[in-house]
């Protein structure tokens, strides 16, 4: 029962019984719809012209839509238009004013059809509901045509609204106005779980987009975690993360897209290599840098600089931090410079580059004079960039190391198991967690690390948990045994390269391993299920996204262009409708051409689960919210009832 100062507030916006039941009555009737269609995507790694895609498209849903419309109506290459225009209207006018004969007649067959599939896309939610999705400049005229009838004295309105659009030059706009109604509609919850940073060069663009869109959530990868680790300025991962993006040529993004200064790093980089080729360092270059073109052979002699500053920087955290069990990753102190080699893990390994002009092989990891310079400029820059610290707050508020919805879980890695596949008890400061708890905790330290600072530590100190969250075997968020960064820089055996994962890899197959997560979280295993990321499937080999009998679901596919020789396909995205779970496998997106055009390649829908009866809101998460809300009204009503509240007219 709630109590009656809240009750009286409560009153403030609903001051008369009449009031409350027409409240109650519009609450219990939105119970009564389907359930809003779910969508989850993995590992977008800066993939900004992909993902928009897949948003955009409902991941294959509005052509599914388009062909219940129009499937006996349209040719196969009609419905492929109309479906261009919706994933992209501004290429898809322009591309028509070129080759239409008649554009206004396209125009006016176009509103006609996008009005269907509004419609059909609409038909889940309230009126109100779809009324405040429409862009304010079209919204009257949406509704109109939106929710018209059949009347044959309305239909002359109707044609006469269609009419006047395109006789006012207006047509181009309420086009693009209907196909993003249709978009937001289709793509009610999105859920982000995991990786939207790194290898790609658009994360920025990412964040700007999320971050203008209602209906987000976001569960931390490991990327993720690296860059929330740098912006709270701790230094391990502030080299990680401009080291990754030199690596992959992100300059755009790093200097015009947050603003961080590199010149500094440069120029010395520039001044300690300058005869060196660091041939090893040449950057991935994915895509070409537009605003900031950096040449290779300079781009290659700064990845080599910050390389070398971050394995000074890890070396501190780990001699700093014992509790972490890292020590055997400190290996500048193991190379002999005379024989040329390093020793690992107890073995000899000859080294193809042995030019350290900054490392003092006595306190190896000391940062030199210049080194420090370097990392008080950067980490200043990314303390002060407006935008990127912008973005991270995003990330902390709207995400989470994990989350429940709807009786599903969702993270983007694993969970740690021993080699038995129980439950691994892991310490932190003096106390032992495991499963379900051992993640509260750690999300709990990586907001503490933001916004609670401990007592006699800085941000970055504090921070250092999110730095172990990146490369610890005992990390939810990494799910191997160790990071071999500084191997493939500098040792030639591939052998030395390799990253095994944690025992939860090999136990995913076991349907009786999701069920012991589900039921840690409190869920119900005959009807949760569990969603992540992090492992590309290499769908050419073979490899399935679904595991754990049919209870878990890796959607890491490959959205990143760096993964896609992997992988085979360009990722997954999962759908959760009020009836069905589908998986729909992605080819490579492909970039506008010079001609105007694009090709937009339809996904393969994979009905994964079908439920026996279509799941209405009164069965989800805002279905109790719901019903607590009429519960609080209904309480309301007594308190009128009774006099304890006076009713206003």
């Amino acid at each position: 029962m709630p109590d009656i100062q809240f009750l009286r507030l409560l009153a403030e916006k609903y001051p008369n019984r009449r009031a409350v039941k027409t409240e109650i009555i519009n609450l219990r009737a939105i119970l009564a719809l389907p359930k809003a269609t779910e969508f989850f995507l993995s590992d977008i790694h800066g993939e900004y012209d992909a993902f928009h895609y897949f948003v955009r498209s409902g991941s294959g849903m509005i052509r599914m839509r388009i062909d219940q419309a129009f499937g006996d109506i349209l040719s196969e290459k009609e419905c492929d238009d109309l479906a261009s225009l919706i994933y992209d209207p501004e290429a898809e006018i322009a591309r028509r004013k070129k080759s239409e004969k008649d554009f206004d007649e396209w125009c006016r067959l176009s509103i006609q059809r996008l009005v269907l599939i509004c419609r059909i896309v609409s038909s889940k939610y309230t009126r109100s509901k779809v009324k405040k999705s429409f862009p304010k400049e079209s919204a009257y005229i949406m509704d109109e045509l939106l929710f018209a009838d059949d009347a044959e004295d309305r239909e002359r309105y109707y044609d006469e609204i269609i009419e006047s659009i395109i006789a006012y030059e207006s047509a181009e706009d309420f086009i693009i106005d209907m196909t993003d109604a249709i978009s937001n509609m289709t793509v009610d919850r999105l859920h982000i779980i995991g990786d939207i940073f790194d290898r790609g060069s658009k994360s920025d663009k990412i964040l700007d987009y999320l971050m203008a869109n209602k209906g987000v959530d976001i569960q931390w990868g490991n990327h993720d975690i690296l860059w929330m680790g740098a912006a709270c300025g701790n230094r391990a991962c502030i080299a990680t993360m401009i080291r990754i993006n030199i690596r992959y040529n992100n300059f755009d993004m790093l200097e015009v897209g947050y603003g961080i200064n590199l010149r500094p790093l440069a120029t010395l980089a520039e001044k300690i290599y300058k005869d060196d080729p660091c041939e090893y360092f040449k950057p991935n270059l994915l895509e070409k840098n537009i605003y900031n073109p950096v040449p290779t052979e300079l781009a290659s002699k700064m990845h080599k600089m910050i390389s070398i500053i971050q394995f000074k920087l890890e070396g501190q955290e780990i001699i700093a931090h014992p509790e972490y069990n890292l020590q055997k990753r400190n290996l500048l102190e193991a190379i002999d410079f005379e024989k040329g080699t390093v020793m690992i893990e107890g073995v000899e390994h000859p080294m193809r580059d042995l030019n350290f002009p900054t490392l003092d092989p006595e306190n190896p990891y000391e940062l030199t004079e210049e080194e420090e310079e370097v990392m008080v400029a950067l980490e200043s820059s990314i303390i002060n960039s407006e935008k990127l610290q912008r973005h991270i707050d995003y990330m902390y508020t709207c995400g989470a190391l994990y989350k429940i919805s709807n009786g599903n879980l969702f993270y983007h890695g694993c969970m740690i198991l021993d080699e038995e596949g129980e439950f691994k008890e892991v310490e932190i400061e003096g106390y032992t967690y495991k499963g379900a708890r051992y993640m509260q905790k750690l999300d709990e330290m990586i907001r503490a690390a933001r916004y609670n600072v401990p007592v006699g530590k800085t941000k970055g100190e504090a921070a250092v948990i999110l730095w172990f969250l990146w490369l610890s075997e005992n990390s939810p968020l990494f799910g191997k045994d160790k990071m071999t960064t500084f191997e493939r820089y500098f040792i030639e055996d591939k052998a030395t390269h390799k990253e095994r994962t944690v025992p939860y890899y090999r136990y995913i197959d076991d349907e009786k391993l999701a069920d012991k997560i589900l039921l840690d979280f409190g869920l119900k295993p005959e009807i949760g299920k569990i969603l992540n990321g992090h492992v590309p499937v290499k769908f050419k080999d073979g490899d399935s996204p679904v595991k754990g009998g049919g209870k878990i679901f890796i959607i890491d596919g490959g959205i990143s262009k760096a993964y896609q020789e992997t992988t085979g396909i360009a990722g997954y995205t999962a759908i959760c409708t009020s009836k069905h779970t589908y998986l729909a496998e992605h080819k490579p997106y492909e970039p506008l051409q010079e001609d105007g055009t694009q090709v937009f390649h339809r996904p393969v829908m994979h009905l994964v689960d079908k439920l026996g009866e279509r799941l209405r809101i009164r069965d989800t998460d805002n279905g109790e919210e719901l019903r607590r809300q009429i519960a609080n009204l209904e309480a309301l009503d007594d308190e009128f009832k009774s006099g304890g509240i006076k009713e206003i007219y």
